[in-house]
């Protein structure tokens, strides 16, 4: 009989992380990954599609799908738009 070995995401995570090149591109693309997430999250809550996303904010699904996926760099712009379509603002900050 096989047994299943099951792992969490958190404990894959944690063991690429001790890598130091792939802990160094994670960080690199933390911030992009985070608004992604964000956006996803509160566009999914508020119970709008992909779709009704882009025709408030007058632009095709396919380019939130892209933003969502992370195929693509958005302008500022663009992030701003798809805010103000989730009734959210957006908040731009350097920290260090």
């Amino acid at each position: 009989m096989n047994k299943k070995i099951t792992t969490s995401w958190e404990d894959v995570k944690k063991e690429l992380l001790k890598d130091s090149a792939t802990y160094k591109e994670y960080k690199s693309l933390e911030p992009e990954y985070r608004i992604i997430s964000q956006m996803i999250k509160i566009r999914t809550e508020q119970g709008l599609t992909q779709k009704e996303l882009a025709d408030k904010i007058g632009t095709k699904q396919s380019n939130i799908s892209r933003l969502e996926s992370g195929e693509y760099n958005p302008s500022l712009e663009f992030l701003k738009k798809v805010a103000k379509g989730l009734n959210k603002e957006l908040v731009v900050s350097l920290n260090g």
